[in-house]
């Protein structure tokens, strides 16, 4: 990467905020980009240099006039909720606003690093292969997961046609945790809801299976530390990654059992799980499991191990207690 800023969107977000870390420790310039209400304002934010800050809402105009020269984009700042149910409002907030920024590295020719999901690949049933040829067949369970198919689709699109950054590269998230998702509420991940029930009541509740072939708290999810996403989002840059959708998980499934059972541990506390019903509006549209393929990723050349989930949680879990006791 040049030694010009690099603009990310959403950094006031949970991955965001420790990519803004991850560059001031490098000592990069970054340009940050969400609502400046939010930017550094968080207790996760403490410590962390924002550099030139903008409104999202601001960013395509600053773009068009300023012109600026970047090291790169890190595209994070999307609708998030995998409830939300308002088509239009995804199409305006993760398609069309995604296509702008696209089309302004294109013409700038500044590379660009871009957050799919793993909500792309639905309920699972095609696997979790990262072909691209195959993207097209994918059917996504929830109108968030569409917005996210829907721009990675475009891309290859435009890639076809010659339109692209000079590199690019999407990333399917799987399930990301760590430090600094507070804000998530009941989209935080299960480590950060069972620390606090831990502290509570000494207790934590999971999700009962409502599927034949899971126990309860067997669901499984390929759990990601926060850290190894950030990672691998500074390699595409610094590599560079060439071009292409890759899947960003650990490429190994566990058990939400687990994850509450490596939270008991980090805490020092004895095992007590409750539980309960999945909420009527999540059971259509809930994955019962999900495993990243991840042959594809290092093959473009990234071979760093990936962070376990017990020594994952144990991070986390520490700085969650640091920032209590500081």
């Amino acid at each position: 990467m040049t030694t010009s800023p690099l603009l990310i969107t959403g950094a006031a977000g949970f991955i965001g905020a420790r990519l803004v870390e991850a560059c001031n420790e490098r000592g990069w310039d970054v340009i940050s980009v969400d609502d400046p209400a939010l930017l550094g304002q968080r207790e996760e934010h403490a410590g962390l240099d924002f550099g030139r800050t903008l409104h999202r809402d601001e960013l395509l105009a600053f773009l068009d006039d300023e012109r600026p020269q970047l090291g790169g984009i890190v595209h994070l700042g999307a609708c998030t909720d995998t409830t939300e149910l308002d088509v239009e409002f995804l199409k305006r907030v993760n398609l069309d606003y995604s296509r702008s920024l696209w089309q302004f590295c294109t013409v700038m020719q500044v590379p660009f690093v871009y957050a799919s999901s793993a909500a792309t690949y639905g309920d699972g049933a095609q696997g979790y292969d990262d072909d691209e040829g195959s993207m097209a067949s994918l059917q996504p369970l929830n109108p968030y997961g569409q917005s996210k198919l829907d721009f990675d689709l475009w891309a290859l699109e435009q890639e076809s046609l010659n339109v692209q950054p000079p590199s690019w590269s999407g990333f399917k998230f799987f399930n990301v945790y760590g430090f600094g998702e507070r804000h998530k509420q009941r989209m935080a991940s299960v480590v950060l809801q069972a620390f606090d029930q831990i502290r509570e009541s000494g207790r934590v509740r999971l999700f009962q299976s409502h599927h034949p072939d899971y126990e309860d708290g067997g669901q499984m999810r390929d759990f990601i530390y926060v850290q190894d996403v950030v990672d691998v989002l500074l390699f595409a840059l610094d590599h560079p990654i060439q071009r292409g959708i890759y899947n960003l998980g650990t490429g190994t499934a566990r058990s939400f059992k687990e994850l509450a059972e490596a939270t008991f541990k980090a805490l020092d506390a004895p095992v007590q799980i409750d539980y309960i019903p999945t909420p009527e509006d999540l059971r259509e549209r809930y994955q019962y499991f999900t495993e990243a393929r991840m042959d594809r990723l290092k093959a473009a050349g990234y071979e760093v191990p990936f962070t376990s989930l017990e020594e994952g949680v144990a991070l986390y879990v520490a700085r969650l207690q640091s920032r209590l006791e500081g």
